[in-house]
């Protein structure tokens, strides 16, 4: 029987054992993650103003887990043994035949004063605290924004941020105290969401300045102190900053011997196979992956890899060569807590359709729709 071994219950760990299950009902399936549960990440942005809460957002998977066979052990990973046959934990060794890991990324927190500022992709206690933070705030300055892994274009994720920006923003007015505070948009790069294309950065900058949001671009960052943003361009007041760092990857990929790219993910190739390695496949915010420098990192691009790890395992465990690759494409909603703008782009183009209440609501649907298959 086939021995096959998941690192992470996110979005393309979960999208592997849906995949690896369709495609083979016997298979053994360990999956290995701090818990069984699922954090929905892209309704964080509607915590804040009270419109999701934990049961929106964290989705127990014992029942998931139990559907589809699959043998879950609630641990850390901390290293990699005989090339990735066998999985370090705290609690003992897991022997596979395959190895996918879709652990995730790791924010880079170096920047001096970071501690001052909420990480809010952290998870729903990062969303909590800034909803907390905003509750007992009479007004002052919020400042919003986001960089990236200099060695790795990819491994950043900015979308959020926007979305966080001007659902803040949306929230304040619709409380009545938008006039009592500041919001100020931050990033080293000249064009925030070029990765969306030149459409999308119009687009953004256009919503900011219709709201008033005074923007702070092309500027290195430098510090963050308690009530301040310095950035080698000059420097601004914040009360309350809500900081995106760029992505490297898990600390337990220097306990492997598994190649890593430049800015310290997992390389692979186009089939997802891990550079060097013998049957370890990577999906999701762990790999470098070839592509384009706006190649996203996002939970659908995370799903589009893992459904072709997924098969490669598969084929690999009978002999064959792997075949599949995964379609690089952008698809988001910016949403702003009433009306979304949406994006998408593939290698043969790009759409943009402006801020419409129906695309909130479709943002809404398809998460319920996500998630039915876990609950």
């Amino acid at each position: 029987m086939k021995k096959i071994t998941i690192i992470g219950s996110g979005f393309a760990g979960l999208t592997a054992v849906k995949t690896l299950r369709k495609q083979d009902k016997q298979c053994e399936i360990t999956l290995i993650s701090p818990k069984a549960e699922l954090v929905y990440m892209p309704s964080l942005i509607w915590v804040p103003s009270g419109a999701a809460s934990k049961k929106d957002i964290v989705v127990p998977l014992d029942n998931f887990f139990k559907r589809m066979n699959v043998h879950h052990v609630s641990s850390e990973v901390t290293g990699l043994e005989e090339g990735g046959r066998k999985v370090i934990t705290p609690i003992g060794l897991y022997e596979n035949d395959a190895l996918i890991i879709a652990s995730g990324g790791r924010f880079i927190k170096k920047l001096p004063g970071i501690e001052h500022a909420i990480t809010p992709c952290e998870g729903l206690s990062a969303a909590e605290a800034i909803r907390d933070r905003l509750k007992a705030m009479d007004g002052g300055d919020i400042a919003i924004g986001f960089s990236g892994n200099p060695k790795e274009p990819s491994a950043m994720r900015g979308g959020p941020m926007f979305e966080f920006l001007f659902g803040i923003d949306t929230q304040l007015r619709k409380e009545g105290r938008r006039d009592k505070f500041n919001l100020t948009f931050f990033t080293p790069a000249e064009k925030p969401g070029a990765r969306l294309g030149k459409k999308a950065v119009k687009g953004l900058l256009g919503e900011m300045k219709k709201r008033n949001i005074a923007t702070h671009l092309g500027n290195k960052m430098k510090k963050f102190e308690v009530d301040k943003v310095v950035t080698e361009g000059g420097e601004f007041a914040a009360d309350l900053i809500l900081f995106m760092p760029g992505m490297t990857g898990n600390q337990w990929f220097d306990n492997s011997e598994l190649m890593r790219s430049e800015g310290g993910l997992l390389k692979a190739n186009g089939f997802c196979e891990v550079e060097g390695a013998n049957k370890v496949f990577v999906a999701g915010d762990s790999g470098s992956f070839p592509g384009p420098d706006w190649m996203p990192k996002q939970a659908h691009m995370a799903d589009l890899q893992a459904e072709a790890a997924a098969k490669n395992v598969l084929d690999v465990l009978d002999s064959k060569p792997a075949s599949h690759t995964f379609k690089i494409e952008l698809i988001c909603i910016v949403d702003s807590n009433d009306k979304g703008m949406f994006v998408s782009r593939t290698l043969k183009g790009g759409l943009v359709l402006p801020n419409f209440r129906v695309m909130h609501w479709a943002k809404q649907l398809f998460g319920w729709w996500y998630l039915r298959g876990y609950r």
